[in-house]
């Protein structure tokens, strides 16, 4: 394939395009408020992926632990990777299985007030969704950033934010343009 041929097929910015075409919007807002909501009710976000998702996880905690943006100096926001670290996944991996790697720390940090954010291009990473069926158990807000159709994940998501897209890389990056915009709208919110 040709190279003119890859950027007018797969170029993100028609793929975030598309995102507002599929009505995205309300998500994107309901996102926003329930993030303000369980903040102001002393939750904290718990992200979690897989791969690239992994470090998207990682990277989006730390714009709250530490800060968004450069200019907006403010206290920090609760929020943590379920994937942070070697031994925790490693331990859980060996001595239960693969598919609890987010499961086990999830039981041990969650609480009522807390949301559950998922990211999965294929939206149907066992690990994933086993922590989204527990969460939606114990009644704890969950929000998967998808990609495609949402896979299997998005049944256990109360907000779902798909990228209509096949191509992991262009999915990865919506994922992380939404997660900005989202988070950036909740902070807004949170620093008045």
């Amino acid at each position: 394939m040709k190279i003119k041929e890859i950027f007018e097929r797969d170029l993100s910015q028609n793929v975030k395009t598309h995102l507002m075409l599929r009505d995205l919007l309300p998500e994107i807002d309901r996102a926003v408020k329930i993030i303000h909501k369980k903040i102001k009710l002393g939750g904290k976000l718990l992200f979690c992926g897989n791969g690239g998702s992994a470090a998207d996880a990682q990277h989006l905690a730390a714009e709250y632990l530490v800060r968004l943006r450069p200019k907006v100096n403010r206290k920090p926001l609760p929020a943590l990777s379920l994937a942070q670290d070697i031994s925790t996944l490693t331990a859980c991996g060996n001595d239960y299985d693969f598919s609890d790697i987010f499961l086990r720390p999830f039981q041990a940090l969650a609480n009522k007030n807390d949301i559950l954010i998922g990211i999965t291009t294929s939206g149907n990473s066992l690990n994933i969704l086993k922590v989204l069926k527990y969460a939606r158990s114990k009644k704890i807000s969950t929000m998967g950033f998808l990609g495609g159709t949402g896979g299997k994940c998005k049944n256990f998501c109360d907000i779902k934010l798909m990228v209509p897209s096949d191509t992991t890389a262009r999915i990865q990056e919506c994922h992380i343009f939404l997660a900005h915009f989202i988070l950036q709208s909740a902070e807004d919110l949170l620093i008045k």
